[in-house]
């Protein structure tokens, strides 16, 4: 289970920024911060897939930077195995499986150098490395572009890489934003097939999407973020009836709308 809890994070407004401002200003700015993340709470149960929703720039890729630790929230908890990762950082680094646009792989080494390479980080074993991997090739049908290095794989094939380097070392927790952007549809379904497993597993998963119909398919819980705070935190169920529609997307709306008019 990993539950979040109260997350803030504000950066330092540029010279240029504060210089350059136009009439209409984000609510999440004030004189020199800019309020990414305001209040962000949510949780995920083993065995559970959660949809996290929001616009563009609602806050989402920053709160799952923090989650991952690559950023330090301000204020805030995130507990994973009853221990807060804010304070234990290095406990999150091992407990969560982590993939976003911005996490990459070692160019000039093969798909199976780079698996190797972070399985070694993990410290996992030569024989476990060896099982491990040839696991992750067989489910991610990957054994066509292993010996491929990563400058000359396709969208697909490095999406496929990145995320067999994210959960080479079995995280407790796997966190992925945005996995099939950008995706064919059989790339797209193997990373779907995929994420059942992990939840067949009873791995937690939060993963960022645009796609109601991904949510529609995988998702137990929703949260949806706007403007850096928490709108709403539930079951898939519960999403329909406060957004007053059984199609995801009027959902959404109605909750994004409702909770503007507040």
């Amino acid at each position: 289970m990993i539950e979040v809890t109260g997350l803030k994070k504000k950066f330092k407004l540029t010279k240029d920024h504060k210089k350059n401002k136009v009439d209409k200003i984000d609510p999440r700015e004030d004189k020199d911060y800019f309020h990414s993340v305001r209040d962000v709470s949510f949780h995920c149960n083993k065995g559970e897939v959660l949809g996290l929703l929001g616009p563009n720039g609602a806050g989402k890729t920053t709160t799952l930077r923090m989650i991952s630790t690559a950023l330090k929230p301000d204020e805030g908890q995130i507990i994973i195995a009853g221990e807060d990762i804010i304070k234990k950082p290095l406990f999150g680094r091992k407990s969560i499986g982590f993939l976003s646009g911005s996490t990459g792989l070692y160019g000039r080494l093969t798909v199976k150098e780079n698996i190797e390479y972070f399985a070694k980080l993990h410290g996992m074993s030569k024989d476990a490395i060896r099982s491990r991997c040839e696991e992750l090739f067989d489910l991610l049908d990957m054994h066509s572009f292993i010996d491929k290095r990563a400058d000359n794989l396709s969208t697909g094939m490095k999406q496929k890489a990145n995320i067999a380097r994210a959960v080479v070392h079995h995280p407790a927790v796997v966190v992925l934003d945005e996995p099939t952007t950008g995706l064919d549809i059989m790339t797209t379904q193997t990373v779907i097939e995929f994420i059942k497993r992990l939840k067949a597993q009873g791995t937690p998963v939060i993963f960022s999407t645009h796609h109601l119909d991904e949510v529609a398919l995988l998702c137990d819980r929703v949260a949806v973020i706007n403007e850096g705070i928490s709108c709403f935190d539930g079951s898939l169920d519960e999403f329909k009836k406060v957004g007053k529609s059984d199609e995801l997307n009027q959902a959404f709306m109605n909750i994004l709308t409702e909770k503007n008019n507040v």
